[in-house]
């Protein structure tokens, strides 16, 4: 009810700004440009799947769909000079449809797919001018390449579904898109590649993985931020969101063998200014939600720098999680939410809200075989732990420096934890020198090696 009546007050060039602006503020002259949708489709067909646009502003209602099958494969590009598509209709501006079945060995492969490989669309950019139109989807497609390509003001920005193999996505720009900036959309999706983009204030989430059976997806040097709500409108999408939530009872839905490595990660959570207490509440930089009957698992996270959201990652059930080496600063509240996982490695991370004052908590939830390792914890606010471990078993925590922080560490109904080689201080040292909380539920509590300081 309070989100709701915050809406309700905003003004209203504040609620408008939950939706992308239309075209027509970029393009006055847009009500009097000529359609080209079909004189472009009959291009395709002229051009065997070639579309050559020349340099300009062009206007399309429908979508330039490429059907590959028997025809060989595509090129969209420009002939010479910037190209924007205006897409001033329902749908994709772009969709090309192969006729791939197998998987990538090239045993599976019919012989008229190889004359599909690679379409290619580059050079271009999307705007959308309605509510329902988006930018570019694949379907069925093998080794396609979609590169210097800017979608904005569209519902999602690109889309693949149903099968692909082998794709790759490099120095894109997925812009202000009130859904999602880049969509695996219930996919079978082997092998892609998405590197060098931008992917920002795409209102549904940045890059969401939903359902599906996905492995080999490899996210590399990208700025990805502000990919929620702009306001205070609550939410449960992520900069990176990877959901099996929805298929609780389908075992072939399943996510595995991702590498995320080397981003910015950040927004929209601490810089709310006047107009509301906090930006998209419930948001998160990394979000994995798996499932019982088959958990989200081989994940490195590796090498980013993550920032301003409610979490800066939120891991529910997952097995063989690597979370090394990042830099954590500015949540609002917590770093890491670890809940019903097993066997994750958080190792040589650093953890500073820097010039913000958060509780910043780790905490592992009803996890097992987990190691928590050679991380720095500056200025950790929480009263009640800066890092919890609860209803977890078989726990290595060793060899981290906490300093400047409010609490130490707090374990809760947990058996068999090792607490190893710590160097703690706190801002007010606790008057029995006891920095580990444990309840009576705990039982095989091991410490050793550990310094208390001034």
């Amino acid at each position: 009810m309070k989100h709701l009546l915050a809406l309700v007050l905003l003004p209203f060039s504040l609620a408008l700004a939950a939706e992308p602006p239309s075209a027509v503020v970029q393009f006055p002259e847009l009500a009097a440009m000529v359609d080209r949708t079909e004189e472009f489709r009959q291009q395709i067909l002229d051009n065997s799947g070639t579309l050559l646009l020349e340099a300009g502003v062009h206007r399309i209602t429908g979508t330039l769909e490429f059907a590959l099958a028997g025809k060989g494969t595509a090129v969209v590009r420009p002939a010479g000079g910037p190209v924007t598509l205006i897409m001033d209709g329902a749908g994709a501006a772009i969709r090309i449809v192969g006729s791939h079945e197998g998987t990538a060995s090239p045993t599976s492969f019919q012989p008229a797919t190889w004359n599909e490989r690679m379409p290619i669309v580059e050079g271009i950019e999307i705007v959308g001018n309605h509510p329902e139109a988006d930018g570019i989807e694949l379907v069925r497609t093998f080794e396609a390449v979609l590169s210097k390509v800017a979608v904005r003001w569209c519902r999602t920005g690109i889309r693949l579904f149903e099968r692909n193999r082998n794709v790759t996505i490099s120095d894109v720009n997925l812009y202000e898109n009130r859904g999602i900036g880049l969509f695996l959309d219930d996919v079978n999706l082997h092998q892609i590649n998405i590197g060098n983009s931008h992917i920002s204030y795409n209102r549904g989430g940045g890059i969401v993985v939903r359902d599906g059976n996905v492995r080999n997806l490899h996210v590399t040097g990208c700025d990805i931020e502000s990919n929620m709500p702009g306001d205070d409108t609550p939410t449960t999408t992520a900069n990176i969101l990877l959901d099996l939530s929805g298929s609780t009872d389908d075992k072939t839905r399943s996510i595995a063998e991702v590498a995320i490595t080397g981003c910015t990660i950040q927004h929209s959570s601490n810089y709310s200014g006047k107009d509301f207490d906090v930006l998209a509440p419930g948001g998160a930089n990394i979000r994995l939600l798996g499932k019982a009957l088959q958990p989200i698992d081989s994940v490195t996270i590796t090498g980013n720098v993550l920032s301003d959201t409610e979490l800066n990652i939120d891991l529910h059930t997952c097995t063989d999680i690597t979370v090394t080496g990042n830099n954590f600063f500015a949540p609002n509240p917590d770093n890491l939410h670890i809940t019903n996982c097993q066997r994750i490695i958080v190792n040589g991370n650093t953890f500073n809200p820097r010039e913000f004052e958060r509780p910043g908590r780790v905490v592992f939830d009803g996890c097992q075989d987990c190691i928590l390792s050679n991380n720095t914890f500056r200025a950790l606010l929480a009263e009640d732990g800066a890092v919890v471990v609860k209803s977890s078993t078989r726990m290595s925590l060793t060899d981290n420096i906490l300093t400047e922080s409010t609490s130490g560490l707090r374990i809760e109904e947990s058996s068999h934890v090792i607490v190893k080689n710590w160097i703690v201080s706190l801002t007010t040292p606790p008057a029995d020198g006891v920095w580990i909380k444990s309840d009576e539920a705990s039982k095989g509590i091991v410490e050793s090696g550990n310094l208390m300081a001034e």
